[in-house]
């Protein structure tokens, strides 16, 4: 769901499966997605393939599912922390398991990425209220490293060197309907298919900068592509 003009674009994506405007990364322009659109959470079993909108939760894990409608996507669970995504022609999608609220905590994950044409990443993703901010710290991506909007400087974390960069996303779709909001952008300068993510690292780095997140809603392990190109992902989190 983005839009940022997505840092790409992370904006609107996620936002909107909650009220149907998402997000996403940012390249360029996020997600845009329908606002009047509403997802309705459901409960999902092991190995289920999902090609449509949607949110629920599997083995208590939170997962989501959004397209922009273009070409075809679709999410497998295949256990309550594992996923995979193949995805075709597509305009735009992001899809993941994690959590319906997230937290500081420690994110381990490890899986792979392919893709031709267009813009893939994979990126611990996830939302906050008051402010609204839609936040990425990005691990994996095809191409050359994204990045848009202010660049504010580094951080060291986890093994890893990341940029970081605020982005303004203005009337854009959201987890609260179409607003303008700030995208928080963490790169890594040197993308990885396995790792950990601290958040708490990015939470205090964002914070330093005047980056301030507010409550925690949902935080995914997502992988979002758009652009026209085909691909798929194989994902688990730990």
């Amino acid at each position: 769901m983005h839009s940022t003009s997505r840092p790409d674009r992370p904006g609107r994506r996620l936002a909107g499966l909650l009220t149907r405007g998402r997000l996403l990364i940012g390249l360029g322009s996020v997600i845009a997605v329908a606002a009047t659109t509403v997802l309705m959470p459901t409960s999902a079993s092991a190995a289920t393939t999902i090609c449509s909108n949607r949110t629920g939760t599997n083995s208590g894990y939170y997962y989501q599912m959004w397209s922009n409608g273009q070409g075809s996507a679709c999410i497998t669970l295949n256990s309550g922390n594992s996923y995979s995504t193949t995805w075709s022609g597509i305009g735009d999608f992001v899809a993941g398991v994690g959590w319906s609220k997230g937290s500081g905590h420690t994110v381990s994950f490890s899986g792979s990425m392919h893709s031709s044409g267009g813009a893939t990443r994979v990126s611990l993703y996830g939302w906050s209220t008051s402010p609204l901010v839609e936040y990425y710290v990005m691990e994996d991506y095809n191409g050359s490293a994204p990045g848009s909007g202010t660049y504010k400087g580094q951080i060291t974390s986890d093994g890893g060197t990341y940029k970081i960069y605020e982005h303004l996303q203005v009337n854009q779709p959201s987890i609260q309907g179409t607003a303008t909001f700030e995208q928080y952008l963490a790169v890594r300068t040197s993308p990885v298919t396995s790792g950990t993510v601290t958040v708490q690292n990015f939470i205090n780095a964002w914070a330093g900068y005047g980056m301030k997140l507010g409550t925690m809603n949902y935080q995914i392990l997502a992988t979002e592509a758009w652009g026209g190109g085909s691909g798929g992902s194989s994902i688990t989190v730990h």
